[in-house]
């Protein structure tokens, strides 16, 4: 149950969903979900048509900005609709509505000036946490793939950068050199390991934001934040039919999302596993959701494009590591952790995970070359 379920009393979480629905009646609001950035609740309305939809308080720690990103959503989901209806898929696919207010907003305040907004709930699907199996992989790639088609002919600058600096990997380099600069490791084979790592790749962090300065990779809009539990799969048919948690949409470049589905796609041990040596990258995993990513995309993916996933791959595994073990080394500023060498385990899963993408490059970069 959410903190905010129990500090505030449900005639005002129905008060609020009240001001999203129009004529229809509020029946029960109750918490929903796993994540761990907004407080979101499922609604229940008596009628006949929809019966749900999701509430949402947006967490202004995090997003500073939430009318931008209300802006960014609104402008792209309209966007995404108008291209469906005119070219139609065969198959089915949703794209999460922002529900607007009475008075025609999309959002509204309470009397705290806690931010809320409302948006469609996407109907018989469900999310995983993990891979299940190939067949899987390839509708999490299609589903990205889908993403990335149907937002590739919006001009980046329609949207705002609401997370500025999210994953430039050479800003987070800098952050940890100035971290190491001003602390002293405990020495362990493990922290040594760490170091070591780091300071074997420090050039390789400039590799996809070398290729976007001398314009070989365009900017584009990216999700920010592709994990496997953000596909939406159909209950009955099991094909993935939407991509939700949309706060991160951004301009940016495809690479940081190719990456980061392949990263934590294909990583089986999970990155919380406690078994650090026994994490590997797998390579079927990935050739299934770079086969249903590129079925989509390949349409409007360049030469370019593909020289650089296999980068794209090794860099975002290396980037989150890198960010783990900084905000080990700065005492647990960034990250939820639950004892103190937590975020020193998770830089080893994702240093591990590295390693074995470095170890396998010739069987990676011919997966790629393969589907072009």
């Amino acid at each position: 149950m959410s903190k905010y379920l129990k500090t505030q009393n449900t005639d005002n979480l129905v008060n609020i969903a009240d001001q999203f629905t129009l004529q229809r009646k509020v029946t029960t609001v109750q918490s929903f979900g796993s994540g761990n950035i907004n407080d979101t609740f499922l609604v229940t309305l008596d009628s006949p048509d929809e019966k749900h939809f999701i509430l949402q308080r947006i967490n202004t720690q995090v997003f500073r900005q939430p009318q931008l990103i209300m802006q960014n959503m609104c402008t792209f989901t309209e966007h995404v609709r108008n291209r469906l209806q005119l070219h139609p898929l065969n198959r089915r696919w949703e794209v999460p509505r922002v529900l607007l207010t009475k008075d025609g907003q999309d959002y509204c305040r309470d009397t705290e000036g806690s931010f809320w907004r409302a948006i469609s709930f996407i109907a018989d699907s469900q999310s995983f946490d993990t891979m299940q199996n190939t067949e899987q992989a390839k509708e999490i790639g299609y589903a990205l793939g889908m993403f990335h088609n149907l937002i590739s002919d919006l001009p980046p600058e329609r949207l705002a950068d609401t997370l500025e600096g999210f994953h430039i990997t050479p800003l987070y380099l800098q952050q940890y050199n100035e971290v190491l600069a001003k602390t002293s490791p405990c020495q362990s084979p493990e922290v040594n390991y760490c170091l070591q790592f780091v300071s074997d790749r420090q050039n390789f962090a400039h590799v996809l934001e070398n290729a976007k300065a001398t314009g070989k990779l365009p900017l584009r809009l990216m999700h920010g934040d592709p994990k496997i539990n953000n596909v939406m799969f159909d209950t009955s048919t099991n094909q993935a039919v939407s991509v939700i948690d949309l706060d991160t949409v951004k301009p940016g470049l495809i690479h940081y999302d190719i990456g980061d589905c392949l990263r934590s796609g294909c990583n089986p041990a999970g990155e919380e596993t406690e078994e650090w040596e026994s994490v590997y990258f797998d390579t079927e995993l990935c050739q299934g959701i770079l086969q249903g990513y590129l079925s989509v995309a390949k349409e409007f993916l360049t030469e370019n494009d593909y020289t650089y996933i296999y980068d794209a791959i090794r860099l975002i595994a290396f980037e989150l590591g890198l960010r783990f073990f900084a905000d080990y080394l700065a005492g647990n500023v960034y990250f939820k952790v639950k004892y103190p060498e937590h975020n020193l385990a998770r830089a080893l899963v994702q240093f591990k995970l590295t390693e074995s993408i470095e170890s396998q490059e010739a069987s990676i970069r011919k997966i790629i070359r393969d589907m072009k």
